[in-house]
């Protein structure tokens, strides 16, 4: 069944992907409390079956609205599961070396996933239709579900777990969602629009009473302490502000690769493997390495620096360009930097949290990257289409206007990247404790400064 025939308009289609976007975005600080409530076994199978049955429901969906209700749903699910497994990384791993590796490979699946998805989704789309895109999913959680059953400890009973904060969920959900939405607007409605500023400054109100709130009720869904340890909240900023960078790659590349260079969604997202093999690489081989020698800054902001470096190689992109000599060197540049940050920047979002606080602490980490990703998308798009406005004024050079815009988007991003550096070095203290005698087997663990037993 095509869209047409489900009744689809452009602003249904736009909805597809909004709605799981706002639910995810707007109810992850709930999912990381639950999982600190529940355990994170529990979370987990929850997420997992809920995210497979709201998969089924779209893959099944005899009209728009119930499509987009199955993807709202997969957003909830999605924002109950995805902390739940950091923190779970975060509670088994307390042993540095140990640590960076599950999080070297927790940051290689995080990057390769994007690019394989892209290639996967275009390629089951092409070959059978869109429901299996969704469809495949109850496969996938059918498999993962098995596996946590299998694998994750059950927790222990506490009963002395606190309640929720039940006025806190609605002013950070709402909050999130006015925020998030509002941003999303600004690409296509512009930043005056009536559209962008209400559900913004509504959100930024109701996002300030929430933290307002969480300083005088017993059990608070995000306990302020959580942010005030300096290397988690320079971790939570420098994700954000590089996701930002990362999202604007993906966004103007996938624009280019099909519009300019004509290549079908399933090339185009092969295209995209590249980085995700060095993404896999830094992430395995080079940023596990380096955090138990290294201050944490020392990594990161280099490392976020090659990214951006790979950003600025990229924005050298013409109507002509090839994808061998211009496009592949810059992602596997970009590719190569982000791994590498990124692998102890999550690691820092969790580390020295109290174990009650490890889930919601987690979901911050989700919750940077899914405003970065909102940020990213505003202020890049409407970057990128005031440079193509400018140039479309001149007969004949539409292709050009259009590359123009990618180009001057990249080269923001490039600059996004490189605060994202400046943060990471300013903020960060963390470093690993130097042991007495290096010769003994032991592993170093990590030098926790006084904030972080907050």
């Amino acid at each position: 069944m095509t869209s047409r025939r489900m009744g689809f308009s452009d602003g249904a289609r736009q909805w597809v992907i909004t709605a799981y976007s706002l639910a995810f975005g707007g109810l992850l600080m709930l999912g990381g409390r639950l999982a600190d409530l529940w355990g994170h076994k529990r979370a987990m199978l929850v997420g997992t079956i809920g995210f497979a049955g709201a998969s089924a429901l779209g893959g099944a969906a005899l009209s728009s609205g119930m499509l987009i209700g199955a993807r709202a749903l997969q957003g909830i699910f999605g924002a109950m599961l995805v902390p739940a497994v950091l923190s779970l990384i975060s509670a088994m791993f307390t042993d540095t070396r140990e640590r960076a590796k599950a999080f070297g490979v927790f940051g290689a699946l995080s990057g390769g996933g994007a690019a394989i998805g892209l290639m996967l989704g275009g390629a089951i789309t092409q070959a059978l239709n869109w429901r299996w895109t969704l469809l495949i999913n109850v496969f996938f959680g059918a498999l993962a579900a098995a596996g946590i059953l299998r694998t994750v400890p059950t927790p222990a009973v506490d009963r002395a777990r606190p309640r929720l904060d039940v006025p806190g969920i609605l002013l950070a959900s709402s909050g999130l969602i006015g925020f998030v939405y509002g941003l999303s607007h600004a690409s296509s409605g512009g930043w005056t629009s009536t559209g962008t500023l209400v559900p913004v400054g509504a959100g930024v109100v109701l996002l300030a009473a929430f933290a307002a709130l969480q300083r005088r009720v017993a059990s608070p869904l995000l306990p302020l302490r959580v942010l005030a340890d300096r290397n988690r909240g320079g971790a939570y900023l420098a994700v954000g502000l590089a996701v930002i960078g990362n999202f604007g790659m993906y966004l103007f590349l996938t624009y280019y690769l099909q519009t300019v260079l004509g290549l079908s969604p399933v090339q185009a997202g092969a295209g995209f493997l590249p980085i995700a093999a060095a993404s896999v690489i830094a992430s395995t081989q080079i940023g596990p390495r380096l955090p138990p020698r290294l201050p944490a800054r020392a990594v990161m902001g280099p490392g976020f620096l090659i990214a951006a470096a790979g950003l600025l190689f990229l924005t050298r992109i013409t109507p002509d360009s090839s994808y061998w000599t211009v496009v592949l060197p810059g992602m596997l540049v970009t590719g190569l930097g982000l791994g590498t940050a990124l692998m102890p920047a999550f690691s820092l979002g969790t580390l020295g949290a109290r174990p009650e606080d490890a889930g919601i602490a987690s979901a911050m980490v989700n919750t940077s990257q899914q405003v970065g990703g909102a940020m990213g998308t505003a202020l890049l798009n409407t970057i990128a289409a005031t440079s193509t406005t400018y140039l479309r004024g001149h007969p004949g050079q539409a292709t050009e206007a259009l590359v123009h815009g990618y180009s001057t988007a990249l080269w923001w991003a490039a600059g996004i990247l490189a605060i994202a550096a400046l943060a990471a070095t300013l903020l960060i203290s963390h470093a690993p404790r130097t042991r007495p005698h290096p010769e003994t087997r032991e592993p170093c663990q990590p030098d926790r400064t006084p904030a972080a037993h907050n």
